[in-house]
């Protein structure tokens, strides 16, 4: 079965799972050429081990059942790594209160307090990193400015991780 064939219908039993739970969103299936099939879902409030585990019994069950894979494969299930970029508006609803380093489709960089999604944008406390003037000036400190960024203009999305 092709790549492609296998992602559908991987996707299709991951929403035949996850259907009576609202809460839990698919993210991405990667079929990895060491013969790995990643499944990353995520929840509105996080996601569990043992969510993870019951959408691997079932897809994993359908997938032998059916014979979708002819070879030998590994079957992972987990949420997106705490460093994965955010790929869908959903995501940015969980982010809402914490720090993100956007990439902008023209390569420039932004960072930021994500305030709300509404639409097709995010609204976000964007830090402007302040301009030293000469060498006998003190600093100022960055300024604070609210922005709203289309998410048609945003390349990757990252949550920043504080450890203070």
């Amino acid at each position: 079965m092709a790549e492609m064939n296998i992602e559908k219908r991987v996707a299709a039993l991951v929403e035949e799972k996850i259907a009576d739970r609202p809460d839990l969103f698919l993210v991405d299936i990667k079929m990895l050429p060491n013969r790995k099939l990643i499944i990353l879902v995520d929840g509105d409030g996080g996601i569990g081990v043992g969510d993870c585990a019951m959408i691997s019994r079932h897809v994993g069950f359908h997938l032998e059942e059916e014979n979708v894979i002819e070879e030998a494969y590994n079957l992972e299930v987990s949420s997106p790594g705490i460093d994965a970029a955010l790929v869908m508006p959903r995501q940015y609803v969980k982010n809402i209160g914490r720090d993100l380093s956007i990439k902008m489709v023209g390569g420039a960089e932004r960072e930021g307090k994500l305030k709300s999604i509404e639409n097709d944008s995010i609204t976000i406390d964007e830090k402007i990193k302040a301009v030293k003037k000469t060498a006998g000036e003190k600093g100022k400190k960055a300024e604070i400015i609210e922005s709203v960024i289309p998410l048609n203009e945003i390349a990757e999305t990252k949550v920043l991780i504080s450890f203070k």
